[in-house]
């Protein structure tokens, strides 16, 4: 059984993107240094982390477009067996988060999602 952990969405311009969603919904950003370039958690207005706005470039540069949902499961690389067998798709290579790891998929649909351990 897996849960939701995290949203995110990645995009041409995430400083517009931020701008709409601060508008919007009340949010506030919080940059994150890529080495370059900046993307951004998004905090509610008591600063619980909600999501992030991502750059469409660096590690993120083949990540589809649209809102993606992370699901936590037990064992990330069995998971990933399993959505190659089942007719999905690995998107790049294993990324970490200090002791969490996790990779973005294609479902067979073609939908995005990305598949989240905790470390």
């Amino acid at each position: 059984m897996s849960d939701s952990s995290w949203c995110d969405i990645t995009t041409e311009n995430a400083e517009s993107l931020v701008n709409f969603y601060e508008t919007v919904m009340g949010w506030k950003k919080e940059p994150v240094d890529m080495g370059g370039y900046r993307d951004y958690v998004m905090l509610t207005p008591d600063g619980t982390p909600i999501g992030g706005i991502c750059q469409k470039r660096g590690v993120n540069h083949d990540v589809p477009g649209g809102w993606i949902n992370y699901f936590t499961v037990e064992d990330l690389q069995v998971s990933l067996d399993h959505v190659k067998s089942l007719g999905g798709k690995q998107v790049g290579d294993i990324r970490r988060h200090g002791s969490d790891c996790f990779c973005v998929v294609i479902d067979p649909s073609g939908a995005a999602c990305a598949l989240y351990q905790k470390g």
